[in-house]
């Protein structure tokens, strides 16, 4: 082999890789969003979770990203590991897509998928418009370094030792083992098995041995979530040990069957004259027959998944958000990580909101029992809702800096509102129980009236919270007013007790610090619910996108 013709190897690779990212990147750009909400909405039918698997990456053409995906809804609790199984096999399905697409040779229109492609990146102005060109742009790429590999290896059809190379492979072991290898060093399947193509077609590999390597690139692709799988909780770490356990198994019979029966001259026998489509096919074979064969055992998987990893109740967790930061720093944020961004972005700040509101009550009732140990415990959740913030505000700057999708950049400016918002409750409530120093230091007594008041504060700014976190109804501009029409309340229910609570003080009823500190008390309600109704402004105008 030549050095000018290595080199036309390693373009070709380096441009077959980037046409596959870039198709990749398009894809998930155009449909991102919408591979999220089908994956929430997602039952616990077997059926239908192979159906979105396989659907949603037949789109985004990586089964390695589906799983990302996957592990990153099971991590954060969205999703149950019974139904990750369903996705998972489904997801080996859809990722045949690429090897068949290769298999069609459309080679010859590359050069114009990839013209087209650029034109539409750099000359049109929707967003829409330049998600497609860059999908059409990576697709020409992809074939374009297919035929630069292509070219570039015809040379070793005469190297004696790259052939004999080449039929080691025909020994299952080292084949299965070179597939597993190659694939979880480049990160993907669809690309390996594309490349596994390029040599067929070359004549490099013959189909009889191409089957083995082939087996092995399955087992390979499942890296990616392994990756995906450090630091999370064990039941997104079980998600991975499924979609090993499945092509490990798919592999084991396959090649037994390939070693007892005459398999390849089967399959070979669909397109006799097309090495790229038998090995498509035999992709499209292995994938489909084990997720029918093991369909029926999926709960089984996961059973077993979690003998593998038990349960320990002394294990400490990290926070999801936690989690996903440590892997934007290690760089570890890949292709599939932005469908769970704003899932887990919501769901952590709606857990912010809800230690705010539970300290609200606390630091209340702290007050009202007259207790230093309840005080000490909401500064304790106060320390937790302080920690949060810090981890949100930076998961928040990350993903604002790694986000493709236009469409969410509002919606992530608006979460940051939220929580800043959600911090200042969580500082009121605190203020709140701060108030029981001074009520101990002084032995102020509040009358009977003022607890009942105050009971009724806390009541409304509790359910003021519950509201904007629950939104049952359809109508977003009927929910934003009955949320506006509570903070109003609030705000009428504050001047009312104050004047009330002088009124008690020009009776004699209630001491004069008294009355100082329980008006103090009503403003950190009153503002409780100012903080309430922005929150729901800013719910109403992501929801409003959506």
């Amino acid at each position: 082999m030549q050095v000018a013709d290595f080199l036309g190897l390693l373009g070709g690779l380096a441009l077959f890789l980037y046409g596959m990212q870039m198709m990749s990147d398009g894809l998930e750009d155009a449909a991102g969003n919408r591979m999220k909400q089908i994956l929430e909405k997602l039952t616990s039918n077997r059926f239908l979770g192979v159906l979105v698997g396989a659907g949603i990456t037949a789109v985004i053409q990586s089964s390695s990203a589906t799983t990302v995906m996957v592990v990153g809804f099971v991590n954060s609790g969205m999703m149950k590991l019974q139904q990750a199984v369903w996705i998972i096999m489904g997801a080996n399905i859809g990722t045949t897509i690429t090897g068949q697409l290769i298999a069609l040779d459309v080679g010859m229109m590359a050069p114009l998928f990839a013209f087209l492609g650029v034109a539409m990146v750099v000359f049109l102005k929707m967003p829409k418009a330049r998600h497609i060109g860059k999908i059409l742009a990576g697709l020409g790429v992809l074939f374009i370094g297919m035929d630069m590999m292509g070219a570039a290896m015809a040379p070793l059809q005469e190297s004696e030792a790259f052939v004999s190379l080449m039929t080691q492979f025909s020994n299952p072991i080292l084949g299965i083992l070179a597939g597993a290898l190659f694939t979880a060093v480049i990160q993907s399947s669809s690309a390996s098995v594309g490349i596994l193509q390029t040599l067929a077609v070359s004549g490099l590999i013959g189909f009889d041995s191409a089957v083995f390597v082939l087996f092995g690139q399955n087992i390979g692709t499942c890296i990616t979530a392994v990756l995906a799988s450090i630091g999370t909780n064990r039941s997104a770490r079980r998600t991975t040990i499924i979609h090993l356990m499945f092509n490990i198994i798919g592999t084991i019979i396959f090649t037994t069957l390939c070693l007892t029966l005459p398999v390849t001259d089967w399959v070979g026998a669909i397109t006799p004259n097309n090495p790229a489509a038998q090995i498509a096919n035999m992709h499209t074979i292995f994938n489909i027959v084990t997720t029918a064969l093991l369909l029926p055992f999926g709960t089984y998987l996961a059973k077993i998944a979690e003998k593998i990893l038990p349960e320990k109740e002394d294990e400490k967790q990290e926070s999801v958000i936690a989690t996903l930061n440590k892997e934007f720093h290690k760089g570890n944020a890949k292709l599939g990580f932005s469908a769970v961004h704003m899932d887990v972005l919501r769901q952590e700040i709606e857990r912010m909101i809800i230690l705010a509101r539970d300290n609200v009550k606390l630091c209340y009732q702290a007050i009202l029992d007259n207790d230093l140990e309840q005080l000490k415990k909401a500064q304790e959740v106060e320390e937790n809702i302080d920690t949060l913030n810090k981890e949100i505000s930076q998961y928040i700057s990350k993903i604002l800096v790694n986000n493709r999708s236009d469409e969410n950049i509002a919606a992530i400016e608006e979460y940051f509102l939220i929580t800043g918002n959600a911090e200042r409750i969580g500082d009121h409530a605190l203020n709140i129980g701060g108030y029981v120093e001074v009520i101990n230091k002084k032995s102020i007594q509040f009358s009977e009236d003022a607890r009942k008041e105050l009971m009724n504060m806390q009541k409304i700014t509790k359910d003021a919270i519950d509201y904007v976190i629950h939104k049952d109804e359809e109508d977003t501009a009927k929910w934003l007013s009955r949320i506006a029409a509570m903070e109003q309340k609030i705000d009428d229910m504050r001047s009312t007790y104050r004047e009330k609570h002088l009124q008690r003080m020009r009776d004699g009823i209630c001491s004069e610090e008294a009355c100082v500190l329980y008006s103090e008390l009503l403003t950190d309600f009153e503002r409780v619910g100012d903080h309430v109704l922005n929150i729901g402004q800013s719910y109403a105008k992501i929801y409003g996108k959506m």
